[in-house]
């Protein structure tokens, strides 16, 4: 349950990010999030959580760079850590999370090197 919340609030800022558009507060937001589930998803027995969630803090960790990170890429890591928790897929073992992890940190890297 306590991943549950985090993950609702994960969702609720990447909704202010809908609503509102993106600025530095609601991508800020976003980041926040995705750091607490970085510090949280291997505490919860979900360690591809921490993958993802540490991936999508990569791509949004240099506030000078962050309003430039592609909203589709934003929203793909929140998906794919939806889709980890509901399929119950806890590491990078099971193949789909490998390729799920493996794809975004690989688009992260892109996205980073311009």
């Amino acid at each position: 349950q306590w991943l549950q919340d985090e993950i609702m609030k994960l969702d609720a800022a990447q909704a202010a990010v809908r609503s509102e558009g993106a600025s530095t507060q609601t991508i800020e937001g976003v980041y926040f999030r995705a750091h607490d589930l970085k510090g949280l998803g291997t505490t919860y027995q979900y360690p591809l959580v921490t993958r993802l969630a540490g991936s999508l803090c990569k791509l949004l960790d240099d506030p000078a760079k962050r309003m430039s990170a592609p909203l589709v890429l934003i929203d793909a890591h929140i998906d794919a850590i939806r889709a980890v928790v509901r399929d119950e897929i806890q590491t990078d073992d099971h193949p789909t999370g490998r390729i799920l992890a493996e794809t975004l940190e690989a688009r992260v890297a892109a996205h980073r090197a311009g």
